[in-house]
């Protein structure tokens, strides 16, 4: 079986590792550049993230992965104007909160994932447009005019996937309306102000003149530089020795356009001019070129649709801001498990596909229950 994927994101890097690992020849390709595109500096890795990980990296891999992120996540803490905290949430998954997790550093997680993938992952190469032929492949072309030919196509191409756009044109992404500029502060920068100390590993809500400023504080459970010697000394990426503690930052925006993160930056200091002065510091001392803007987008769910060589993971097919790269892992190890059922000639390649689909329709769009006809 050979598997081709588009996007090197986290869902598409740990679908590519479960797969290698269990034989298959699978090929990534990827339209950005080894670094990728601004998406935040942070994320929340919940049980179905950290699930996704071990089952499908090596296990070197995944534990320089949970060495590196931050201690437990069980709470979520609202501080007021004068910055003390006022309430106090379990992170318990029930209304839209988050699960208990930990923080993880994006870019140091895509490093591990990348890590021993030099042979599989392909970077600037654009996906344009697949054909699927009447012996059951799939001919995939690039826009330097290059082509392969796989047994399945994975998207895996985020929110503005060019795969989902072909395959399930009906499919549409909404526009929210809301706007985010998320940021990252370096720890020692901001320690004497107490704020770090007072949330601790929690994240936080501060409430202030009508502006909620999200905050969370990453502390390496074991420094990535010494992770490494310890856990996996092929990772090298310079993401390594820069990384230090910091604390992630995010504010709502109005602005539909924000341009480079330096500008995003700027926008950053100006709409936290009226917050309390520990806020307005964490947001100047913050790191210019870390800062992303982003668009909150959504996909509504969508009828099941037939089985074929074609299918999609992650945000290229359901939105969940905030928890979306545990559901593109958690995907990833879906897709995997069943496609190496096929490989092996206990499923059907286009059953083992539908019964993917299947699994990924009840868990993130839970009122779509009909089947599609294989």
């Amino acid at each position: 079986m050979r598997v081709v994927v588009i996007g090197a994101g986290l869902g598409g890097l740990t679908l590519a590792h479960g797969l290698r690992r269990a034989g298959i020849d699978v090929a990534v390709y990827e339209r950005d550049g080894a670094r990728g595109r601004p998406q935040g500096v942070s994320l929340h890795i919940d049980d179905r993230g950290t699930a996704a990980l071990r089952a499908c990296l090596p296990p070197a891999h995944a534990a320089m992965a949970e060495a590196t992120m931050g201690g437990p996540r069980d709470r979520t803490l609202t501080l007021s104007d004068e910055l003390t905290v006022v309430d106090t949430r379990p992170s318990d998954g029930v209304a839209g909160r988050a699960r208990p997790g930990r923080q993880a550093h994006r870019p140091l997680l895509r490093a591990v994932l990348l890590t021993d993938l030099d042979d599989v992952v392909r970077f600037g190469t654009e996906f344009t447009r697949f054909e699927q032929r009447s012996d059951g492949t799939v001919r995939v072309w690039f826009a330097d005019g290059g082509t392969d030919t796989a047994d399945v196509l994975v998207g895996a191409d985020g929110i503005g996937s060019a795969v989902r756009r072909r395959y399930l044109p009906d499919v549409r992404v909404v526009d929210t309306g809301r706007r985010m500029i998320m940021g990252a502060t370096p720890v020692r920068t901001v320690v004497d102000t107490g704020l770090p100390g007072l949330i601790g590993d929690s994240p936080a809500a501060a409430q202030v003149r009508g502006t909620t400023m999200a905050l969370a504080v990453l502390r390496f459970t074991q420094q990535p530089v010494l992770a490494r010697q310890e856990w996996l000394p092929a990772l090298r990426s310079h993401v390594v020795a820069d990384a230090e503690d910091y604390v992630m930052w995010a504010l709502p925006s109005t602005r539909e356009r924000l341009g480079s993160p330096v500008m995003a930056w700027h926008q950053a200091q100006d709409l936290a001019a009226d917050l309390h002065p520990t806020l307005r510091l964490i947001v100047a001392e913050a790191w210019p070129d870390v800062t992303a803007a982003l668009r909150i987008g959504m996909i509504p769910p969508m009828p099941a649709w037939p089985a074929s060589p074609v299918t999609v993971i992650g945000d290229a097919i359901h939105l969940a801001p905030g928890f979306g790269g545990n559901l593109a892992m958690r995907d990833a190890q879906s897709l995997c498990q069943e496609l190496v059922a096929a490989n092996r000639g206990r499923l059907d390649l286009l059953d083992a596909i539908g019964a993917y689909e299947d699994t990924m329709r009840r868990n993130s769009f839970p009122s779509v229950t009909a089947k599609a006809g294989r």
